[in-house]
């Protein structure tokens, strides 16, 4: 592999994990279906089947942005600034700079396992064994039908639960897990209206995580591929899809059953009459800017 396409690489793997860090999602959906029926005034189920993707396990988490091995920069013309071969000087001093920050590398190495850690319920990350272990504590719990990790941090799972409206809910939950990065959220409000928020399935901007001080920002060819990404999806054009993060491709269903009123959502097409009630659709691609929201009138 060349040192530009080494470059390139990095770069991408980089944006991949800021991208991750200024949505504070240290989970992420990729393809999947999931719905959320609320059934009566005091009861709902809820189903998510597809893909989890947890950056910690994954191998572009455990990267350590092209400093493991020195791995030059370009050089450019005084003047004109296009690129040009380095010069054996240029390259010893890049090295030397390089040698130098050994020790403040491995400390930075140190912290960002202790954290991703933390993010991981206490399971180190570098452990073989550490995606079994997150297996293990997601079928004790209730709801999980189905763990399987595929490899790279990305598992398939079928989630189901049926309960009461009688609490708020969110997915996923997971034991020892902080609650910064939901999927969906249902909080209940006075006067029988059920608020139903779903973060999880749209591109975000805010760091509520603490991942962006985790990954770090030290590159600006990273930086740049970012802004090129964010300019993509402005446009209304795909994103480049980043090596090792699944891509977010799913459908996100809000049902609500016979009786109940459907007082606000955000909804292309609004909501869709059947047998079963009012449906509200979502179609989540990674060029879904606006998380899906609605308002129901559940009960009295």
């Amino acid at each position: 592999m060349t040192i530009f396409s080494n470059i390139r690489f990095r770069a991408a793997a980089l944006l991949a994990g800021l991208a991750l860090a200024l949505s504070g999602c240290f989970m992420t959906p990729g393809k999947f279906t999931s719905e959320l029926a609320i059934t009566g005034p005091d009861s709902f189920t809820f189903s998510y089947e597809g893909e989890i993707f947890f950056l910690g396990l994954s191998k572009l988490a455990q990267m350590d942005a092209g400093k493991a091995e020195f791995i030059p920069n370009e050089c450019y013309e005084d003047e004109t600034f296009e690129p040009r071969d380095c010069s054996e000087e240029e390259l010893a001093a890049q090295r030397a700079d390089w040698e130098a920050g050994a020790a403040e590398r491995a400390e930075q190495e140190k912290k960002t396992a202790q954290q991703m850690s933390a993010l991981m319920g206490g399971i180190d990350p570098s452990d073989p064994k550490a995606a079994d272990e997150l297996v293990k504590i997601l079928q004790r719990q209730k709801g999980w039908e189905r763990v399987v990790h595929k490899g790279d941090g990305v598992f398939d799972v079928s989630y189901r639960i049926t309960g009461t409206m009688g609490h708020d809910f969110m997915f996923p939950l997971i034991e020892g897990f902080p609650t910064t990065n939901p999927f969906v959220q249902v909080y209940l409000r006075k006067g029988g209206q059920v608020r139903v928020n779903a973060p999880g399935f749209a591109m975000q901007n805010s760091d509520s995580s603490g991942l962006g001080t985790i990954l770090g920002a030290g590159s600006f060819a990273g930086l740049a591929a970012m802004g090129a990404a964010e300019e993509a999806r402005e446009a209304g054009k795909e994103p480049a899809e980043i090596p090792g993060v699944p891509q977010i491709d799913g459908t996100f269903t809000v049902r609500a059953a016979p009786g109940m009123r459907i007082l606000a959502n955000n909804t292309d097409e609004g909501p869709v009459a059947g047998t079963a009630g009012d449906a509200l659709v979502w179609q989540i691609n990674p060029r879904t800017a606006q998380a899906p929201t609605a308002l129901i009138a559940a009960g009295n």
